[in-house]
Parts: structure tokens; C-alpha cells; sequence
């Protein structure tokens, strides 16, 4: 695609920790407040305040560095960040630079089958900025400081990434990982998982790095591969027209699917960062970095693994349900109240998830309170895997079951939905379907296998849905060759 040319790839990726209170004052770091209600003269930077690190955001900065193999540094250091917005009502950031809290470490991805090490740089952790609002048909622009001092993880990869596949899959592993550790939401669309990309592309074989553009304005995975796809194939057409690229930051236009320049791409050193004068150098003692050790979850490759060995799961089940922590607990809960892995798998992939999409239940990414319990939801399998109902029947009971708390036994049980079967009725619908469609009996008997499945419709049709579909098969088989 890229006609000679390699493309290189490295992310860095702002996520917002799911902490009460903001990083260096007591406001609250809520998202979706008022505009300005959540401030304070220390994350405004007035004069004369003095800010105090949250000793949480550390924690989860900590937490992230471990589960991606960092190693994490005893000493660490803020840095000031200077520049000027509007949104940055300090007129500078609080940040990390050269002595950042968690160096090294990578993820593992997969993409078409085969596995691939992303290194990490380092991760830090900042200030969030405040947020403008451009209103196309107001005389201004406005500023909602809420956002500013929100406590910020900037993770940056090593540029190892090779296609936009992989810069997609490196991202949902990553905020996966997030997510299982509790430290941030991911939610792109709200900000709180945002991504810049830097690409370039080189020729094949070449070890020199080519001219690198940051790319913003990314709000989904999806986003992010297409505006990265675009942009290398853009590169590429101007290297082979002989045109010079620039090192700049450009902004993806989702409509037009386009990259478009923003501005030349600032150095470090045009942030003139200096030592944050207003904190002491962080000390992180091992003692402290053993026990957040100890305590962190079991993450998605493990859990994936578990599941394949211990629940007998297929590869790509596994990795389904182990994307979400809420999903694979909710599948843990489900075999746990006695359905079957394989069963509990298919109701979740299948009914579960799309009731989800349906009714917009996962917006935050995470579902506190599931339309069904997962032991109602177990209790359900069991029913069907014991013989009791069938599927179909299964599926129809499932909207009646959603945010109720009904024993779905005790409803088969009340509606007289239990499967039937009971040999000599069946054969007997069996026979009168038989009788009503020669035609389809000739096509069978001709050879034409699939117009099985319309006869053992129409006996499910004449029993109400409650034969036993199974049954039905081999007593229609029996009598067709008959």
C-alpha cells in the first residue's frame, strides 16, 4: 500500500485517572458539571496558592506503570511546561520531563494473527488543561476551567507500531488494561481517553527516521486508523512528487477524511521546562511499589488464558469476553451459578451484548447494572441445556426477563413452556406436515437436503414452538426415507 515506503508509528495517549479530586487541589475531577463550578485559586494558579500532590494520582500512576512492566523510579520530578492558551489559565502546565515516574515496559498486541511488542517510552503523570468551547455563532469563544487540574497519565510508546492496524490494536489493549485496573474509563467520546499520533514514513531497509507529524482530533480507534492510514498515504504521495514534508501538528476532519495542517509542531525546547518550583522531587519508596504490586487484578492476558485452560473456551471467545472486566465478570458470575462455559459464552456474545447496543447501556463503558442478572441469565441456560425448553423458546422469554428479578423456571413452569418431547406426539405433527407439503417431501426425497429445515419449521409452528427441535429432526428424517 505504501508503494516501498515503511510507515512509523508511535502514540501518545492522555488519560484521565478516576480519581474525587483533582491532582494538586480539593476540587472535584467529576466530568459533566456546570462550566467553572469545580475550581479553586490553585488549579486557576493564582497568586500566592501553593499545589499539593494527590496522593492517589500517584498510586494509579504506579498501577499503570506495573501492569505494563515499567520500571518505577524512586526519584521522580514535576516539570513546568510553558506555553500560552487560552485554556491554560497558569499560562503553564504541570507535567514531568526529564525525570518521569514510570520508564519502559510495553504491550503485547495481536493483529491478523500475528503478535507484536510495542514498547512504552515512559509514563507520566500531569495536569489536564481547561477546555474551550467554540461557538460558530457567538461573537467568542468561552472557557470551562472544570477540566484543568484534572489528573492526566501522558503514556508514550516507543514508535514501533508498523500499520494503522496495529496502532488500533495497541489502543484497545491499552485502555483495557485501564480499565481493568480502575484508574480511568476510556471513554474517548468524553475526552477521558484521548490519543495523539506521530507518523512518518522511511523507505524499506532505511534506519533514519523521516519527518514526523503529530496528528489531533481523534475520537474513536476508528478515527485514529483512518487518519493515520490517511496521513502516511499522504506522506508518501508528496515524497513521490518531490515535495518536502514538514514537522507539524495537523488536524483529522472525520467528514472529510482528511488531515488538515494546524500548526508548526513545537520542540521541548520551545516549552522551556524547568523544575517545578512549587514541589518537592517525588520519592517513591519500594515498600509502597511491593504493595500496590501485590494488589493489582488479574489482567486481560491472563484472564484470556484462564479462560481457554480452565473454561475450555475458544481463542477468540476468550479474548471477546475478556476485553471488558465488567463482561468477564458478569461470564465468571454466570458459570458460577452453574452454566455451562460454552453455553454462558454464547448467551453473552450473542443476547447479552445486542441487548446492550440496543438499549445504549455501555455510553460510560462500563455497566454497573446489567438489564439481567447473571444468575437469572444462568438459570436460563440451564434450562435449555438440561432439555427443559428450547432455544428458541429461551430467546423469547429474555425481553420478559430484563430488569425484573422473575425465576425463569417458575415462568415456564406458569405458561406451560416446557419443551415436549414426548415421541408419539411429535411423530404424530410430524406425519400431518408430512401430509400438507407432498411437494417439499418430494423436493427432500429428490435430494434437495435443505428443504429439511422449512419442514421442521412448520412442526415447530404446529406444536407452539415447544417441540423439541432435535426430536423433530430424526423422527422427519425417519419418516422421509420411509
Amino acid at each position: 500500500m505504501l508503494d516501498g515506503y515503511e510507515a512509523v508509528i508511535g502514540l501518545e495517549v492522555h488519560a484521565e485517572l478516576l480519581t474525587a479530586s483533582k491532582i494538586f487541589c480539593g476540587c472535584s475531577a467529576r466530568f459533566g458539571a456546570p462550566p467553572n463550578t469545580n475550581v479553586c485559586p490553585v488549579c486557576l494558579g493564582m497568586p500566592g496558592v501553593l499545589p499539593v500532590l494527590n496522593r492517589r494520582v500517584v498510586e494509579f500512576a504506579i498501577r499503570a506503570g506495573l501492569a505494563t512492566g515499567c520500571t518505577i523510579a524512586e526519584h521522580s520530578r514535576f516539570a513546568r511546561k510553558n506555553y500560552f492558551y487560552p485554556d491554560l489559565s497558569k499560562g503553564y502546565q504541570i507535567s514531568m520531563y526529564e525525570q518521569p515516574l514510570c520508564v519502559g515496559g510495553g504491550l503485547d498486541v495481536v493483529v491478523e494473527g500475528v503478535a507484536r511488542r510495542i514498547g512504552l517510552t515512559r509514563i507520566h503523570m500531569e495536569e489536564d488543561t481547561g477546555k474551550n468551547i467554540h461557538d460558530a455563532h457567538a461573537a467568542g469563544s468561552l472557557v470551562d476551567f472544570n477540566r484543568g487540574g484534572v489528573p492526566l497519565l501522558e503514556i508514550v510508546s516507543e514508535p514501533d507500531m508498523r500499520s494503522p492496524a496495529e496502532a488500533g490494536a495497541y489502543l484497545r489493549a491499552l485502555r483495557s488494561i485501564l480499565q481493568y485496573l480502575e484508574i480511568c474509563d476510556g471513554n474517548m467520546e468524553e475526552g477521558s481517553f484521548r490519543c495523539d499520533a506521530n507518523c512518518s514514513v522511511r523507505r524499506i531497509g532505511d534506519r533514519t527516521l523521516g519527518t514526523k507529524v503529530e496528528i489531533k482530533n481523534m475520537n474513536s480507534f476508528r478515527n485514529v486508523e483512518r487518519a493515520v492510514d490517511f496521513e502516511l498515504a499522504r506522506q508518501v504521495q508528496a515524497l513521490q512528487q518531490g515535495e518536502a514534508l514538514h514537522q507539524e501538528t495537523r488536524l483529522w476532519d472525520p467528514d472529510r477524511s482528511e488531515t488538515r495542517s494546524m500548526r508548526s509542531k513545537e520542540s521541548a525546547h520551545d516549552y522551556r521546562y524547568f523544575p517545578e518550583p512549587d514541589l518537592r522531587p517525588l520519592v517513591v519508596d519500594a515498600a509502597w511499589v511491593d504493595a500496590v504490586r501485590a494488589a493489582l487484578p488479574e489482567l486481560p492476558p491472563a484472564r484470556r488464558q484462564r479462560f481457554e485452560a480452565a473454561h475450555g473456551l475458544s481463542a477468540y471467545d476468550a479474548d471477546v469476553l475478556t476485553q471488558r472486566k465488567d463482561v468477564a465478570d458478569y461470564f465468571e458470575a454466570m458459570v458460577a451459578a452453574g452454566a455451562g462455559a460454552k453455553d454462558a459464552a454464547n448467551w453473552i456474545t450473542t443476547e447479552l451484548l445486542r441487548i446492550v447496543r440496543e438499549q445504549k447501556l455501555d455510553d460510560a463503558l462500563v455497566i454497573r447494572e446489567w438489564p439481567i442478572a447473571p444468575t437469572r441469565l444462568a438459570a436460563l441456560a440451564r434450562l435449555v441445556e438440561g432439555g427443559t425448553i428450547n432455544r428458541n423458546t429461551a430467546k423469547g422469554l429474555l425481553p420478559r426477563l430484563l430488569g425484573t428479578d422473575v425465576d425463569p423456571a417458575a415462568l415456564v413452569a406458569a405458561e406451560g413452556l416446557a419443551q415436549v418431547s414426548d415421541r408419539d406426539a411429535l411423530d404424530r405433527a410430524v406425519r400431518d406436515v408430512l401430509a400438507r407439503h407432498p411437494e417439499q417431501v418430494e423436493q427432500f426425497r429428490s435430494g434437495k437436503e435443505k428443504v429439511l429445515g422449512f419442514l421442521v419449521g412448520q412442526v415447530m409452528k404446529t406444536t407452539g414452538g415447544k417441540a423439541n427441535p432435535q426430536v423433530v429432526q430424526q423422527l422427519l428424517r425417519a419418516a422421509l426415507s420411509s
